[in-house]
């Protein structure tokens, strides 16, 4: 007996309507009917159905402090951080579980199955922001998956015990070892940063998360360095460059050469276009910068690319509210992809791309598959960039974890 059976799915990348069998939160059959016995139906009407979303890059511990500390005057990524370092050290693991509940609950409803979160960890705010994203995870691993980056934002050579830090947070449970090394002092000093991550991570066997190069300055350059120690380690497919903006500001030919040395050593590339629109080009005269990393070429390159949401109502950005099909169309504006397949590539993106980035093997609506399913209110990806639909149920490890009636549905009722 199935556990329950979806019926008649607009299956995303399948030909005509087919019925999707779950047991033990897995997948058990798809076909163009099953008439097999279930404890449940689901009738999807020819509605979209796909694979959970992915949030491959959020910071839980800084969502919800906006209005806890001064305004961003400027605007811009060094003020925004600035402004968090007092409210930083007032982080309880209560306050912290608090605030990012509500964003966790608010991104499983729009059908996020999966979330992988930077933390910051350094002697500002020690290892509190870690408890208590550690205690979020706990409380929510039923209905979604929480990996987390141990996040040095402050810097590691210029921000002594850091390192010391880093080492402590995997030990606790952290997932992923993080870094910024562009926010160091000089360029020697950026490699250190990197070398110091590759470490840690080969002691733990763990991926590796870059923030790299956020910022217009063209004389940025950690993204190729970190490129080469991926080469250098043998650790191709297995670290994420998010941000990356200077890549946009750079020379064409220096870009060229970068991204090649990014595709070579199988770098996972994360932007963050709402952010990024919204701190990057602050001091620009017109024509100001868009802050965006190259997307269209390191797509065209075969380069794996994903997009985060990033913040939530906090110093950085005011807005925000987990739809990542929102992100997406950004995206699509901010990038110029808005042609058939460049649309259907963006649609992507927080499906398949991430999941390679988080490490996620059978995330695909296929026999075997695991059973983390969105049915949304639309019959095509266009409609769901488009229209940013309801997401009428949401499945989670084969389970109902959240549903939204559409509109017919209550004109109907009523």
């Amino acid at each position: 007996m199935l556990d329950f059976l979806i019926k008649n799915a607009r299956v995303y990348g399948i030909e005509g309507l087919k019925d999707i069998g779950i047991r033990d939160g897995k997948i058990a059959k798809v076909d163009s009917s099953i008439v097999e016995e279930s404890k449940q139906i689901i009738y999807a009407n020819g509605k979209l159905t796909i694979p959970s979303f992915i949030e491959p890059h959020i910071h839980l511990d800084k969502v919800m402090i906006l209005e806890t500390i001064p305004p961003n005057e400027t605007g811009t990524l060094f003020e925004a951080i600035e402004l968090t370092w007092n409210r930083k050290r007032r982080y309880t693991v209560e306050d912290i579980v608090e605030r990012a509940s509500r964003v966790v609950r608010s991104a499983v409803r729009k059908g996020i199955a999966f979330i992988r979160t930077h933390v910051d960890v350094d002697p500002i705010g020690g290892l509190m922001p870690l408890k208590g994203v550690l205690e979020l995870r706990e409380r929510f691993k039923d209905i979604v998956d929480i990996q987390i980056v141990a996040f040095p934002q402050e810097g590691i050579i210029k921000s002594p015990g850091t390192e010391e830090l880093l080492y402590q947070a995997m030990e606790m449970g952290a997932d992923v070892v993080g870094g910024m090394p562009a926010n160091e002092d000089r360029p020697y000093d950026s490699e250190r940063h990197i070398e110091i991550l590759f470490e840690i991570a080969k002691k733990y066997n763990a991926d590796i998360d870059m923030h790299v190069d956020e910022t217009d300055d063209p004389c940025s350059r950690t993204l190729e360095m970190l490129a080469d120690k991926t080469i250098d380690e043998g650790y191709q497919g297995r670290v994420t460059a998010g941000h990356t903006c200077a890549l946009a500001a750079y020379p064409d030919d220096y870009a060229e050469k970068v991204m090649e040395k990014v595709k070579k050593a199988g770098i996972h590339m994360i932007t963050n276009p709402c952010t990024n629109l919204c701190l990057q080009g602050r001091l620009d005269k017109h024509p100001k910068r868009r802050g965006l990393t190259r997307v269209k070429e390191l797509w065209k390159m075969g380069v794996n690319v994903a997009y985060g949401q990033d913040c939530v109502k906090d110093a950085f950005y005011p807005f925000g509210n987990n739809d990542l099909l929102q992100v997406g169309v950004v995206l699509c504006y901010a990038a110029h992809m808005t042609l058939p397949d460049e649309i259907k590539a963006v649609f992507e993106m927080d499906i398949f791309n991430a999941a390679k980035i988080v490490g996620l093997k059978r995330h695909r609506i296929e026999e075997g598959g695991d059973a983390d399913i969105v049915i949304l209110d639309c019959e095509d990806h266009l409609e769901a960039l488009r229209l940013q639909p309801p997401r009428l149920y949401v499945i989670r490890k084969g389970k109902i974890v959240a549903r939204e009636t559409c509109v017919g549905e209550i004109f109907r009722a009523s």
